[in-house]
């Protein structure tokens, strides 16, 4: 009898243990807080309820991460009277191999927060659109700028230099402090982020609260998974390469060569500089140490080139300053989180063969900016968190037209044994190459223009349209017809599993979202 008396105790304690556990969980994730989160989130008491940094000093808001997002978005906020405490890892120039070439369309954001003069006195160039390149034949693709002003363009530039005049000019505003340290974890309390801890250049920890912390530290973040499910993906890495004194065929245009496996990026960084990108599809690539990676780009790249840049392809190889980077992809996919919220690079990703990552950092900006002026106070976390789910609403059209073109463009335009493909492909150059609206309109979706998801969908599906009339021109055989069909599916397995992870309702009919309409807390 005493033996069934233990058994019952003990499987009534299970099932207390279980039904605590569960609603625990259930109370933390209405909090808005994942259950994923303890590894970078730390509980702390910051004294009834108010936001006071180690140092004594008070900040509006915390940004963690002074890159392109980081730095804009520092200075859109100092300048709007928030008070503003940047940390960021290092304050170095930064030396990458992206994050080179801004669109019109984010060159016209960054007018827009007044941040155009921080592509002046870096040699920046301008840029008036793309040539494209493939099988020796050639197309030039110009921007729509025939209604902004003259100075409106796209620019490329070396990425660390941009980054340092944001940096300077961000600093320069009082409300701003700009400090080098390593955020480790954010700081929770009740259900809400109330701040940082962050380690300094020498080595202290100290802790900083704001009732509002913004995390911006880039595509390698360790702080994103506590705000956002992560589902990054690694489609293929570039190779980088930087050719001097090279004369491209077209001048202030991006080139782009649709070689074989993938595709070939070239753009001027510099009035004597040339970037090359050289994509390699999947995450490993050949080893630069041993000499693989050099006998690689000699025999499989260098003679799909366009001659006019052979030459300094091949002394830019053989002068060996090769650096490589993997091209991440990850959709929005955020926790809405009391105090706290995700921006840039660590909070959504496309591949970066269309040059749009900044475009969408600073349209996402001027969005969070428009969305906060009218707040004076920051401290209620609740129903800022609330009012700030409109700012997920409202950032989608632009930036998931962005991103759909970026991971759809690449795939077509890597090459593929697969024959509807190749047709897709081939149809793509040809569609582009009649110029007119087959070509202002796709180039003022890349550009940033006309993000329109609508338009962008239309232009993709009128391109395999345009494959299959190929096909079935002059005689359609019942092999082509075949094709054609393979074609239709192939381009709807490329764009709609793409849309769904972007999210349709968001994208195309994002009024309809209840967030749409959230209103500013009253206080």
């Amino acid at each position: 009898m005493a033996d069934w008396y233990l058994w019952a105790w003990i499987l009534c304690s299970t099932m207390t243990l279980v039904v605590l556990r569960c609603s625990v969980l259930k109370r933390r994730k209405g909090n808005g807080i994942s259950p994923t989160r303890d590894e970078s989130v730390k509980r702390v008491l910051a004294g009834n309820g108010e936001c006071r940094s180690a140092d004594g000093s008070d900040a509006d808001v915390i940004i963690v991460g002074a890159g392109v997002a980081g730095s804009a978005l520092a200075h859109t906020l100092g300048k709007d009277g928030r008070r503003v405490h940047v940390i960021e890892r290092d304050l170095t120039e930064p030396d990458r191999i992206v994050g080179e070439l801004l669109q019109p369309g984010g060159y016209l954001k960054l007018i827009e927060l007044g941040l155009e003069d921080c592509v002046e006195e870096i040699d920046a160039q301008k840029v008036f659109g793309y040539a494209l390149f493939k099988d020796g034949k050639h197309t030039r693709l110009s921007y729509p700028l025939e209604n902004f002003h003259s100075d409106v363009s796209g620019r490329s530039f070396h990425n660390g230099r941009f980054i340092q005049r944001m940096r300077e000019k961000a600093a320069s505003l009082p409300s701003v402090r700009l400090e080098q340290g390593t955020v480790t974890s954010l700081l929770e309390e009740k259900g809400a982020v109330r701040g940082v801890q962050y380690k300094t250049k020498d080595g202290r920890e100290l802790t900083a609260f704001a009732p509002l912390t913004i995390v911006c530290d880039g595509c390698f973040s360790n702080l994103r998974r506590s705000l956002c499910n992560p589902k990054v993906e690694v489609p293929s890495c570039f190779v980088g390469l930087v050719l001097e004194n090279c004369h491209l065929p077209y001048s202030n245009h991006g080139h782009v060569i649709l070689a074989d496996p993938s595709p070939i990026l070239f753009y001027p960084i510099s009035s004597t500089e040339v970037r090359c990108l050289v994509d390699i599809p999947g995450q490993k690539v050949p080893s630069i140490a041993n000499g693989e990676m050099t006998n690689y780009l000699k025999t499989i790249v260098a003679h799909q080139v366009p001659p006019d840049i052979y030459d300094s392809f091949v002394a830019a190889v053989d002068k060996g300053n090769i650096r490589t980077m993997p091209n991440r992809s990850m959709p929005a996919s955020p926790y809405p989180t009391p105090g706290a919220l995700l921006m840039g690079d660590a909070f959504n990703m496309r591949h970066p063969l269309t040059g749009g990552g900044m475009t969408v950092a600073l349209s996402d900006i001027v969005v969070l900016r428009d969305l906060l002026r009218p707040l004076r106070d920051l401290n209620d976390a609740l129903n800022l968190c609330k009012y700030l789910e409109s700012f997920y609403t409202l950032r989608k059209p632009v930036a998931s037209t962005i991103n759909t073109l970026a991971d759809a463009l690449y795939k077509v335009f890597s090459a593929s044994p697969d024959q509807a493909r190749k047709e897709m492909r081939q149809a793509c150059f040809d569609y582009l190459s009649l110029g007119g609206v087959f070509s202002t309109g796709p180039i003022s979706l890349l550009s940033g223009l006309n993000p329109r998801p609508m338009s962008l969908v239309m232009h993709f599906f009128a391109v395999a349209t345009y494959g299959i009339g190929r096909l079935l021109v002059p005689f359609p055989s019942p092999k082509r017809i075949w094709i054609g069909a393979r074609l239709i599916t192939g381009a709807s397995g490329i764009i709609f599993p793409i849309i769904k992870s972007e999210g349709v309702r968001q994208m195309f009919f994002p009024a309809t979202v209840p967030a749409y309409y959230r209103a500013p807390p009253l206080k």
